[in-house]
This record gives C-alpha cells, structure tokens and sequence, in this order.
C-alpha cells in the first residue's frame, strides 16, 4: 500500500507517476518513428516496382529489329507486367520515353508515375513527405552486330 505524501519533504522522493510521464514523453516520438517507416517503406517499395518494370521493358525490348518494334514489345511487357506490383495503379504510370541512341546502340525506358494516390499521402504529417512525381528508367545496350 503507498502512502500518501504527507509534506513537502516527500514531494522529491515519490515516483507513483513516473511511468505515466515517461511514456507521454516518449510517445510522439514512437509514432513519428513508425509512421516514418511505414510512409517511406511503402514509397520506397513503389519506386523500386518503377525501376524493375522499367528494368523489364528494356530486357523485353532487346528482340525488336526497329525501333518501333521495340517501343511495341517494352510497352506490352508494362501492361503484361504491372498487374504483379500492388501498389502501382496502371493508369497512374507512363512511358515517357522509349528510344535507342544511335551513338551507343543502347535502347532506354524511362517511366512516371504518379504517386499523389498512394495511401501515405493521406496520413498526417509528422514526417517530411517524399515526392509524389516517380521518375525511373533502364537501358539496355543492343548486340554488336
């Protein structure tokens, strides 16, 4: 049983609510460490779904003979492909290029996505927010032939 403080003498020795005060210190600090993860995970997961399927379309466009061919097969690999990444929506990502150097034979893809929709764009902010504009791309270097 504890007892009561009986002067001010007692005042500096009680520690009944301790507990209570560490934690409402050490909360805010927990939640924006969690909502930190969970915000940045989930984008990070996203930009590398970007980066892999753009990573995808440059592998599938190496059987074209032209350039169109190879715009058509790396387009047809994102639709085929983005279906498998759940928090890509397809109507949110974009090619916006598709080309082959003439210098260095090498065909790139560069995608967008537009990321505004994602989830964590509607949580609070306790963490600074990354962009929601995803731009990556991939380039494969065409045979010596």
């Amino acid at each position: 049983m504890t007892r009561l403080a009986t002067g001010w003498h007692d005042l500096g020795t009680r520690n009944d609510g301790a507990a209570a005060v560490e934690f409402a210190i050490i909360i805010p600090v927990f939640l924006m460490i969690v909502f930190g993860i969970i915000t940045f995970g989930a984008y990070l997961s996203v930009v590398h779904s970007v980066q892999q399927l753009a990573a995808e379309a440059a592998r599938a466009s190496i059987g074209g003979l032209s350039d169109a061919e190879r715009v058509t097969l790396a387009e047809a690999n994102i639709r085929n492909h983005v279906g498998a990444y759940i928090l890509i929506e397809p109507a949110r990502l974009v090619v916006e290029q598709a080309t082959t150097d003439s210098l260095t034979a090498t065909f790139s893809v560069r995608l967008r996505y537009d990321a505004a929709g994602m989830f964590i764009f509607q949580l609070p902010n306790f963490v600074p927010m990354p962009p929601p504009q995803i731009v990556r791309s991939a380039a494969i270097q065409r045979g010596g032939y």
